[in-house]
C-alpha cells in the first residue's frame, strides 16, 4: 500500500500529509477533521511561540494532520502511528498514538506538541472548531449513544483537566481561544 523509502523531509508538509491520507484511503470527512485539529493547534501553538515559546509547529502540523490517518481501524491510534514509525515519522507517531488517551496536558510552562495537538482534537468537532464545551457534550452523547455510560465519568474529567489547560494558554495569550480561533469557525 505504502511505499517505503527514504524520507528527506524532518516532518511532512501539507501537502505530503494530504498525500499520505488518499493513499491510505482516509475517508473525506475524517480528512476535514483533521484538517481543522491542525489548524487549530497550530494557531495556539503560533500565538504562544508570540509570547516566548519554542513550539515546532510544523510536527504540530503534520501530527494533526495525521491523527486519524486510520479512524475507520480498531485501535486506529495505535496503527497510525505504526505506519508514521515505518515511514520515518517518528515523532508524528509519538503523538497520534497518544492523542485518544491524553492526560494529563503539561504545565504551560512545559507545554508541548502533544498538548497542542491534543487539545485541538478536544475542541473540533468533526470540521469546524467548536470549543472544549460543545466538544465535550457530543462526546458524551455519542459514548451513551454507544451503550458506555460509565465513559461520563472519565470524559468530564478529561473535560476537567482541559479546561484548567486552556485557562493557562488564555493567562499566556492574553485572549480567549475562543477569540483567537474565531477565523477558523
Amino acid at each position: 500500500m505504502f511505499k517505503e523509502g527514504k524520507i528527506t523531509m524532518k516532518h511532512p508538509d501539507r501537502q505530503e500529509c494530504e498525500r499520505l491520507l488518499e493513499e491510505y484511503g482516509t475517508p473525506e470527512h475524517v480528512r476535514k477533521h483533521c484538517r481543522a485539529v491542525a489548524d487549530t493547534a497550530c494557531a495556539v501553538a503560533r500565538e504562544l511561540n508570540k509570547h516566548g515559546f519554542s513550539l515546532d509547529v510544523p510536527l504540530i502540523m503534520a501530527a494533526g494532520m495525521l491523527h486519524d490517518i486510520a479512524r475507520v481501524e480498531d485501535k486506529h491510534w495505535e496503527i497510525g502511528a505504526d505506519l508514521m514509525d515505518r515511514l520515518g515519522y517518528k515523532q508524528e507517531a509519538v503523538i497520534i498514538r497518544a492523542h485518544m488517551t491524553y492526560s494529563p496536558f503539561s504545565d504551560i510552562s512545559d507545554v508541548n506538541e502533544t498538548d497542542l495537538v491534543c487539545l485541538g482534537d478536544r475542541t473540533v468537532m468533526e470540521d469546524k472548531y467548536v470549543g472544549l464545551d460543545r466538544r465535550m457534550d457530543y462526546v458524551i452523547e455519542k459514548a451513551k449513544k454507544n451503550g458506555k455510560p460509565e465513559a461520563e465519568a472519565i470524559i468530564l474529567e478529561k473535560k476537567k483537566q482541559t479546561k484548567h489547560f486552556i485557562k493557562q494558554i488564555e493567562d499566556k495569550i492574553g485572549c480567549s481561544i475562543d477569540d483567537l480561533m474565531k477565523g477558523l469557525r
